[in-house]
């Protein structure tokens, strides 16, 4: 079963137009899948294989000849001497657009071969998991609810097996991810602290970030918590949203929300096993908001007009804002199936721009006004919503 992806048409068009994409992204969010498909024609490499690996790092010339001059290389992170012969085959003919097609999960290694051999010469992008859209468009997954939707996240393969048991997906993921990605990168001693560290982590989402009070919870070192934290948005499996404001003198929130990436990932670290966890769960309203910000996300990467943030002062909040060239939009998150209104946006519309676009984003079925000029959306209508 193949489930398109909106993504598609932005790496068709990056390889169109840079002899070298990259694409990067957690684990398991279907890299791989999405360029063998797009791409039939490249012949295919991964470095995950030790054996490639040892080849393309200590003799990458014969490595190349084997493997041709249009080409797939899945985990390029594990042969960074690769890059400098990727960069004399492209400049010996600059004019073939997306003759290699590189990916990697660890974007620590990866980036710093692509700036210093490839600058100029690669597109990097960014794949997350599918979507709630993505996933709807399909015939045989438009069942699926909403809130199965937030409960078992976006990897695909959830959503190619809806047999798996999510759980135990996820179970093996933390796992393989502390082994095979973190513990190399950030040598972490002891893989206990990092696991609590990251279910300290969930329990926060859709909050504002105290790095030193996360630090001892935890029982680590605030310094420690930064690098952790750092290495957990660099790879992806976190964001920390950054408050929006124009006037530096303003009484403003300026610190920054965190998000997991995968709001099915969040769940289990939070500790949800079944949907009735989640319906019972007074952190169901932050897991919630997670999605929904995960679902902007997703959308502002296939089609990036507007940039994100979020708006909060001493008595007025907004969970998201987007704002392009003076212009606004302003959303919330409600774990509802029946919202009421759209207050607190009314508040920051009249701040910012009286007219500014403003939706409630809830469980609802279909979109209908509310008052105070909102209106409630679907998870569906978020790209709908992000369209003008």
């Amino acid at each position: 079963m193949w489930i398109q992806r909106q993504f598609e048409n932005i790496l068709r068009r990056s390889a169109e137009s840079r002899p070298v994409v990259v694409l990067t992204g957690p684990r398991q969010t279907g890299k791989t899948s999405l360029v063998r498909r797009l791409f039939p024609d490249h012949a295919y490499v991964s470095l995950d294989l030790p054996s490639e690996a040892a080849q393309a790092e200590g003799d990458p010339v014969a490595f190349m000849q084997r493997h041709g001059s249009v080409l797939i290389v899945d985990e390029v992170q594990y042969a960074p001497g690769l890059f400098r012969h990727l960069k004399r085959a492209v400049d010996e003919n600059r004019d073939q657009m997306g003759r290699f097609i590189l990916t990697g999960s660890q974007p620590f290694q990866l980036m710093q071969g692509v700036s210093e051999s490839l600058a100029g010469r690669a597109d990097i992008l960014h794949l997350d998991g599918l979507s709630y859209r993505e996933i709807q468009s399909d015939v045989q997954s438009r069942s699926l609810s909403v809130e199965a939707f937030v409960f078992r996240g976006g990897f695909p393969e959830l959503h190619e097996r809806p047999d798996l048991d999510a759980p135990d997906f996820f179970r093996s993921y933390v796992a393989t991810y502390l082994e095979r990605d973190l513990r190399m990168q950030l040598q972490v001693g002891n893989l206990r602290d990092f696991e609590r560290f990251l279910r300290a982590c969930a329990l926060r989402t859709s909050q504002l970030l105290n790095r030193a009070e996360l630090a001892r919870d935890v029982g680590i070192s605030p310094t420690t918590a930064g690098q952790w934290l750092s290495t957990l948005e660099q790879s992806g499996i976190i964001t920390l949203l950054e408050p929006w404001f124009s006037n530096a003198t303003k009484p403003l929130v300026k610190t920054p929300k965190l998000h997991f990436n995968d709001s099915g990932l969040c769940a289990f670290l939070m500790g949800m096993h079944n949907l009735d966890d989640l319906f019972s769960s007074p952190l169901a309203g932050a897991l919630w908001e997670t999605c929904v910000f995960t679902e902007f996300r997703k959308a502002l990467a296939a089609s990036p007009r507007w940039q994100l943030a979020f708006w909060r002062d001493r008595t007025k909040e907004a969970d998201f804002l987007f704002h392009r060239a003076g212009r606004f939009k302003l959303a919330d998150a409600k774990w509802s199936e029946n919202p009421s209104s759209g207050d607190r946006l009314a508040l920051v519309r009249r701040e910012i721009e009286g007219n500014a676009p403003a939706a409630v984003i809830s469980r609802v079925a279909n979109a209908f006004p509310l008052k105070d000029g909102t209106e409630a959306l679907p998870l569906l209508h978020v790209s709908e919503f992000l369209g003008g």
